[in-house]
């Protein structure tokens, strides 16, 4: 069957026409009616450096953008916590403060902290480690996050492994006391019921970034206790354990001026770091000050938590940097943002 000059002028203006739609989905970011009034209805360019198709973004790099800031500009950033800056918990913990300044916090095995403890909201750490014999402290990194915030009790930790699996996810989940499964699909977004609790993956597996509403959002990472870093570091790690732990990264949108907690009093205007500067391992103590008695609750001695919104007219404005862009779909599952199809 012979095909005419002009249906091939059409077959052909449309397959282009398809393929640039394509790349529009991929290439650029929508910012809906509730954005800063700059930025409202606009279609934004992600960076050349961002994955232009879906496969990439399983790798390295996704395309964020911050609706609510009158710049109205995406930006490509990493998949996994950067634990070279501000909000950084990482390592065997090392902490990086909202001051800027580096201490670590060692806490103890199977026990419970307080990381953040406003009016209206609360994360809890808990430590997992080892104590080899002749050692007067236990070796701890954190296994499990839990988080209250309004009615809601959520929580993620990390499973039990003797042998690392970068193909398994390691992650566990828990909503109000009930278990949570996350599909393992890269971008997938799960929200509880009244939208107040937002999580995606990453990546298929190991990576996720929490998100509390108008407060916080939390770019978490799981790995291992490496061959490598037990030699270096003298672990002698049990056979049966790779202690498989937590990256974590917190980026606040809005704290009191009275936030504490290990990391939360880090981001007040007049805290006054104890880690001693021009030490190697600044090691700040207090656990019996942040000791909780479980990984869901707020019972510390400098916990603040009550499940109300604080009025605090000294509150500390954290601006949340960027919103993660699920442009898998038509309509992103961020906040206020779609993706052009």
């Amino acid at each position: 069957m012979e095909i005419s000059r002009t249906s091939l002028v059409v077959i052909i203006i449309s397959v282009v026409s398809c393929l640039l739609q394509v790349k529009a989905w991929h290439g650029q970011t929508y910012c809906g009616g509730n954005a800063h009034p700059r930025c409202q209805l606009q279609y934004i360019d992600c960076p050349d450096e961002c994955p232009t198709d879906f496969d990439s973004y399983s790798q390295k790099k996704l395309c964020w953008v911050d609706c609510f800031n009158p710049l109205c500009m995406a930006v490509c950033r990493g998949v996994k916590p950067n634990c070279e800056s501000y909000g950084a918990v990482c390592l065997d913990p090392r902490f990086i403060g909202g001051d800027g300044i580096v201490f670590y916090f060692h806490g103890k095995s199977n026990e419970h902290f307080s990381l953040v403890s406003d009016h209206d909201v609360q994360i809890n750490a808990r430590f997992t480690g080892h104590r080899p014999v002749g050692r007067s402290r236990d070796f701890t990194w954190i296994q499990a996050l839990g988080f209250l915030f309004n009615t809601h009790k959520f929580s993620l930790e990390t499973t039990k492994v003797a042998t690392w699996d970068s193909e398994v996810d390691h992650l566990r989940f828990t909503i109000d006391g009930q278990d949570l499964v996350i599909p393992e699909k890269a971008l997938f977004t799960w929200y509880s019921s009244d939208k107040e609790i937002k999580i995606e993956r990453l990546t298929q597996k190991n990576s996720v970034i929490v998100t509390i509403k108008d407060k916080a959002e939390i770019m978490v990472n799981v790995v291992p206790v490496t061959k490598e870093d037990d030699r270096i570091h003298n672990y002698r790690l049990p056979e049966d354990d790779c202690f498989a732990h937590l990256e974590v990264q917190f980026k606040f949108i809005n704290l009191s001026s009275k936030v504490d907690g290990i990391l939360g009093r880090t981001y007040r205007p007049d805290f006054k770091n104890p880690a001693k500067p021009g030490v190697a391992m600044p090691v700040v103590g207090g656990e019996d000050s942040f000791r909780t008695s479980s990984l869901l609750s707020h019972d510390c001695k400098t916990c603040l938590f009550s499940g109300e919104l604080a009025i605090d007219s000294g509150s500390v404005k954290v601006k949340n940097e960027y919103t993660l862009l699920d442009c898998t779909r038509v309509a992103s599952s961020g906040y206020g943002i779609v993706c052009r199809k």
